[in-house]
């Protein structure tokens, strides 16, 4: 099927303000687009940089109607957006992707539910509906185990550790507390990984389809930290994991820019730990890395242009900025000039104005001639973090 290309000039719009609303609307204006950003937040970074802003609650019937006749399609910057809220958008105007694909994706039950049913690799799970449930559910799974609410909840939020039996109480307790009616959780085996890797995977309305280079991840306390592209290992891991995302994105029918979460085990065995439907954390190293980063290539599935190739032009290590690492670097020139001085270090700023534990302030991708040149570099940005500042080269 031909894709309906969405003329430049025209007013694409972003449910969801963050920084990945941000990155989206700046590459639309370089391609020539307008975007209208829709975010109940007003202090979101995409109204500062968008043509038309929304800083209004989604369930605004009046803004829905303004918005979708302001807009030729519309797209969205995290998963967490209401799928009503898509569902009624797609009535006047397209919505990429789909409102049907966001449901899947949304719910971590429907989502696991999808795989599996699908013959996608993935660790055993089970349903959660109540709390004092819970004993049970986990012995379908065993121990070690992990709790996650089956909606929402992202950065470790919204998850218990489960390592055994004496877990359960406490775990339980917690569930209760924050329980909600109809709420549901998904109750996961933690399967004894050795790498967790992702791959980014761009379909146009067409069906053409493309997978960026394997990264490799490394979280602290649920939230990713570092990001290495090309993933070191075997080359057969890579083509497993391309494959693997292009025929879940296939199944999906999704359109757009789509990241994989994936576990590698010791045998070599990839699972899909989990699906996003939008440009990811991981994939910010093609801002810098790439011929064409991930958020242009959400323009142009968005839009119905032509995908963009995905030559990565360095290896490069992405090294978040979380909290108060960001506080070295906002109005404070010395620390923007250290980290600077280090070769290949590009700094992202993301210009939220609160600096909160745990928040995501922004990134710095660090750029080398090898894989292991860039990682030098960003351990040694690293080390500086750990000792208050930044170390120049």
């Amino acid at each position: 099927m031909k894709a309906v290309v969405i003329e430049t000039g025209s007013v694409l719009g972003v449910l969801g303000g963050g920084q990945l609303g941000a990155m989206f609307t700046m590459a639309a204006c370089r391609l020539g687009y307008h975007v209208a950003v829709w975010d109940p937040d007003p202090e979101a970074p995409a109204h500062r940089v968008a043509t038309h802003s929304f800083p209004v609650a989604f369930n605004d019937p009046h803004v829905l109607a303004r918005f979708a006749d302001l807009v030729s399609v519309v797209t969205y910057e995290w998963e967490n957006i209401p799928a009503e809220l898509c569902r009624a958008l797609e009535l006047r105007k397209p919505v990429r992707p789909s409102s049907a694909v966001l449901s899947v994706i949304q719910d971590r039950l429907e989502q696991k539910g999808f795989l599996a049913s699908n013959g996608f690799p993935v660790s055993p799970f089970a349903g959660l509906t109540a709390p004092n449930q819970l004993a049970t559910t986990v012995q379908q799974v065993g121990y070690p185990a992990l709790c996650k609410t089956a909606t929402a909840g992202y950065d470790g939020k919204g998850q218990w550790r489960i390592q055994g039996e004496s877990d359960v109480r406490e775990v339980e307790r917690a569930l209760s507390e924050s329980a909600r009616p109809g709420m549901r959780w998904i109750v996961e085996s933690l399967v004894p990984f050795e790498r967790e890797l992702s791959i980014l995977v761009v379909r146009g309305a067409d069906g053409q389809g493309c997978t960026y280079p394997l990264a490799e991840n490394e979280h602290e306390e649920g939230i990713l930290r570092t990001t290495m592209v090309p993933a070191p290992g075997s080359s057969t891991v890579a083509e497993q994991a391309a494959a693997l995302g292009r025929q879940v994105v296939d199944r999906l029918e999704g359109v757009g820019v789509f990241c994989l979460e994936l576990f590698q085990l010791p045998s070599g065995e990839l699972l899909i730990n989990e699906i996003a439907p939008r440009p990811h954390n991981s994939g910010h190293y093609t801002l810098d890395a790439c011929s064409v980063s991930q958020f242009e290539q959400q323009v142009r599935t968005t839009s119905g242009m032509p995908l963009g190739e995905v030559r990565l032009l360095s290896p490069a290590v992405m090294v978040n900025l979380i909290g108060d690492d960001a506080a070295i670097f906002i109005n404070n020139g010395a620390g923007c000039r250290a980290l600077l001085d280090i070769p290949g270090a590009v700094l992202h700023l993301y210009g939220k104005r609160a600096i909160r534990p745990r928040r995501k302030m922004g990134h710095v991708t660090f750029l080398g001639e090898t894989l292991g040149l860039a990682l030098d570099r960003a351990k040694q940005f690293r080390d500086g973090l750990a000792n208050g500042s930044p170390l120049s080269a």
